[in-house]
């Protein structure tokens, strides 16, 4: 597979020094910018100033919480402005533009241009054999929907992806129409990203979610950043990083790459954030080399036990130990088998760093690790995860106020459609819990999660795809393989705000159904409706949309759930699907009726406009897992299986991108301008290979047919570890082998791909 056609010039890249802080100026100019270019200053300025906020809309990015105690008048980051102009952009895809553009051209555009085109404001077919989208009415794209699904041999030839912009409600009623349809295929993103997590955590402490409140990051006295940028990721985040840092945290950073989010934050909110120099986040950071991280965990745990050793019950917690957990001889034994040399090799880090780290960990009375995609995105990825509850557990950090395991999810209701049943395999009792409450037998046997979909897709055992918001087609590994299987399809179905590659990558048949964002006001039978959201902690929050429709033919996702549903399943279920979308509080009332946590949904929402989910972790340190306690694991060191003479590939986002969604080429916090085809390498490395600043090279991973090849990327000298190399995520994604998954998990391994760098000729 190489380097896809495009039809825009290839232009060299810009790159300068970084800067050594992230936010302050520069970020509320382009927060300007991105409002005067897509929304107009004034509208979008007045719409900002309802995000987060009680009877507003909640960010349509990341899923990091909102304060309570010092939520502020605006409380939105960078990204998260850019995201809401991006949705409430003024340009819009008409059917006039899809009859100026073929597929064949728009099969050629990039990600970047599709989404500048602005918002979809008709549904759309794309009909056996034609090269063009034409006008489709709702009423005969649900029709036309419903036959393919109906004719199918079984429910199991079809697949239901969802994204994580799909509010709580329209999550809860996706995975009731389908589940009433007849499967359990419901690939979602979390299965690309931080499926790994809840793995781990559900194996090792009985919950796949976070074990924190936003509240105690107030009360930590370290603060363990693993894998994660939170300066381009989740910049709200620096808020809370840098609270705890004048309160005397100390903030660890553990990452290949030197990040500026995580050196230096100047607060825009705060005048020091304009005039000073800002708050000085990180104490020690430590360049792991890519998935060196068990090794670097496990030398973690190693230089606390030494210590423990010279200083008995000095560092490690042994009440907690002793009451609450169970594995520690064994995990103590493998890891004093564990040599330092071994430790040092693969992780990259010396001894003398690590012991500098662990010291840290060992003083404080409570400490956090956060983390993201950098943990959860390798073979090892579980591991990973598991290991950072072994080196919270040494000293019981689990369970109280300032401590605890915080992965931060990249999507906004990423957790809460989850939580409200979108998963491929799903328990009894919660299929019975649905099943008592609509009349119906749901489907036991577990379905496809993404990759095993598209696998079946290959092989011709899926054959129809209805996808509710992301952009399946792109954030998957492997497109050679994905977009070939995904052609395979007899009918690709895109719910939709904004055109992207899964668009123009589709099946024999294919329909865009156009719905409302988030930021736009909901108007059904019943009144205006609000949906809700969860965060990355666990809180569920009221969300209202204020903006006036792109168009008057858009559909909320949960009509479009409940229309299709009507005419799928409408003749074999009791269910009144359309009085559901009528009226959110009634799905809100079965809602509290079928999902733990969720009693008096309205009611308490009505009240705060939020409620926050229990979780015995962290409410009452009890532990739902076989044991009845929390687990110490083991696990080997991964093999370093690098081939000589090749490179461990990273990808990584850039600052002015959403997950897929590429807003720019240009990465303000990496110095980078007008292009992401580029390639950071060490200098030295770069010495090594005799190759200059900007010199073309190209990238190939994989061997005889299976070879996969980028051509023609920059190289850009980086602060990161010999041996390492980063690329842009998703113009990497071809590189990345599609069978290289996470051991248990089974999410792909786009953080550490072995990968050849030659001289472009």
């Amino acid at each position: 597979m190489a380097t896809p056609p495009r039809t825009e010039q290839v232009i060299d890249p810009v790159f300068v020094e970084p800067p050594d802080f992230a936010a302050g100026a520069p970020a509320v100019r382009s927060v300007l910018d991105s409002l005067h270019r897509k929304t107009g200053l004034v509208t979008g300025a007045a719409a900002l100033l309802r995000m987060n906020q009680p009877g507003g809309f909640d960010c349509p990015g990341c899923a990091w919480p909102e304060e309570t105690e010092h939520r502020k008048r605006l409380e939105f980051c960078e990204n998260g402005a850019r995201a809401f102009a991006d949705e409430a952009t003024r340009k819009r895809v008409t059917p006039e533009f899809f009859a100026a553009h073929s597929l064949a051209d728009l099969t050629m555009r990039s990600g970047r241009w599709l989404n500048e085109q602005g918002r979809l404001t008709r549904p759309m077919v794309k009909k056996p054999g034609a090269d063009h989208y034409t006008p489709i009415t709702w009423f005969s794209a649900f029709e036309l929907i419903a036959r393919h699904l109906n004719g199918l041999d079984s429910p199991d030839q079809a697949a239901f992806y969802t994204s994580g912009r799909t509010s709580n409600e329209a999550a809860f009623l996706w995975q009731l129409f389908v589940r009433v349809y007849g499967t359990n295929n419901m690939p979602d993103c979390s299965n690309l990203c931080h499926e790994s997590s809840g793995t781990a955590l559900t194996q090792v402490i009985g919950s796949g979610k976070g074990t924190v409140r936003l509240s105690d990051f107030d009360a930590a006295d370290a603060i363990f950043v693993l894998g994660q940028n939170p300066g381009s990721n989740h910049p709200r985040m620096l808020a809370a990083l840098e609270r705890a840092k004048q309160n005397g945290t100390k903030i660890v950073v553990v990452n290949p790459l030197d990040e500026p989010g995580t050196r230096r934050f100047r607060n825009p909110q705060r005048v020091d954030g304009w005039v000073g120099n800002g708050t000085e986040l990180c104490d020690l950071h430590i360049p792991v080399r890519v998935n060196g991280d068990v090794a670097l965990l496990k030398g973690l745990c190693k230089a606390m036990l030494e210590m423990e050793a010279q200083s008995p019950g000095k560092v490690l917690d042994r009440a907690f130990i002793k009451e609450f957990t169970t594995g520690f001889e064994d995990f103590a034994a493998d890891i004093a088998s564990t040599a330092w040399e071994a430790i040092e090799t693969g992780s990259g880090v010396s001894r003398a760093l690590i012991t500098e780290a662990a010291t840290i960990a060992a003083a404080a009375d409570n400490t956090i690790c956060c983390w993201a995609m950098g943990l959860t995105q390798h073979v090892n990825a579980v591991a990973n995860i598991q290991e950072v509850i072994n080196f919270l557990m040494l000293r019981g950090n689990l369970g109280r106020r300032g401590a605890g395991a915080c992965p931060v999810r990249g999507h906004s209701n990423v957790q809460g459609d989850r939580t409200m049943g979108v998963w491929e395999k799903p328990d009894a009792i919660w299929l019975e819990r649905l099943g008592t409450e609509f009349g119906f037998t749901a489907p036991t046997s577990h379905g496809y999660d993404t990759m095993d979909c598209l696998r079946a897709m290959d092989a011709g055992k899926v054959r129809v795809l209805v996808a509710m918001g992301g952009n399946f087609v792109a954030a998957t590994p492997d497109s050679g393989y994905v977009e070939a299987a995904i052609r395979k399809c007899d009918l690709t179905v895109q719910i939709s705000t904004k055109l992207n590659r899964s668009h123009v990558v589709s099946g024999n048949t294919a329909i865009i159904l156009p719905v409302l964002g988030r930021t736009e006001v909901d108007r059904q039978p019943g009144g205006e409706q609000f949906v809700t959201v969860e965060n990355s902690m666990g809180v569920v929050t009221a969300s209202r949309g204020r903006l006036k429709p792109a168009s008057e033919f858009l559909k909320s996702e949960v009509r479009v759930v409940a229309e299709l549903a009507v005419a799928t399943v409408g003749t074999r279920s009791a269910i009144n699907w359309r009085r559901l979308a009528d009226d959110y509080d009634l799905i809100r009332d079965h809602i509290a009726k079928v999902v733990p946590g969720f009693a008096k949904f309205n009611d308490r929402l009505y009240d705060d406009g939020q409620i926050e989910l229990p979780h015995a972790v962290r409410d009452q340190r009890e532990f739902a897992t076989a044991s009845g306690k929390a687990e110490f694991t083991v696990h080997e060191l991964p093999a370093l299986n690098v081939p000589v003479g090749q490179f461990v590939m990273t990808t990584i986002r850039s600052h002015d991108q959403f997950n897929t969604t590429v807003y720019s080429d240009n990465d303000r916090y990496r110095g980078i301008s007008a292009s992401r085809e580029v390639v950071f390498m060490s200098a030295a490395d770069m010495t090594d290979l005799n190759l200059q600043a900007g010199e073309r090279v190209n990238l190939s991973s994989g061997d005889g047919e299976a070879t996969r090849t980028l051509s023609g990327f920059a190289v850009v000298p980086y602060r990161i570890p010999r041996g390492c190399v980063a690329c842009y995520y998703p113009e990497a994604n071809p590189l990345v082998p599609f069978d290289a998954v996470a051991t248990g998990s089974n999410t792909p391994a786009y953080k550490s791909v072995p990968v050849r760098i030659s001289r472009a000729i």
